[in-house]
């Protein structure tokens, strides 16, 4: 049996979903779990792809009321 961290499956291929709230802030969340209020899913892959598509697409980390 592997050990995973809280949060993580062992499986990698399970399936986890991108949400973004209001201010483009992203995460990578399983898709499980419902979606917090807030937020809202906009990519499901892999917990790879997942991440690959944050990396792709947050590009300033800064909260969106920051950037403005």
């Amino acid at each position: 049996m592997s050990e995973t961290s809280p949060g993580q499956t062992d499986t990698p291929a399970a399936t986890h979903q991108v949400l973004v709230n209001e201010e483009e802030q992203y995460c990578v969340w399983p898709a499980g779990k419902p979606v917090p209020a807030g937020w809202e899913s906009v990519f499901s892959g892999t917990h790879e792809a997942c991440t690959a598509h944050v990396e792709e697409v947050w590009t300033d980390m800064r909260p969106k009321s920051v950037r403005g």
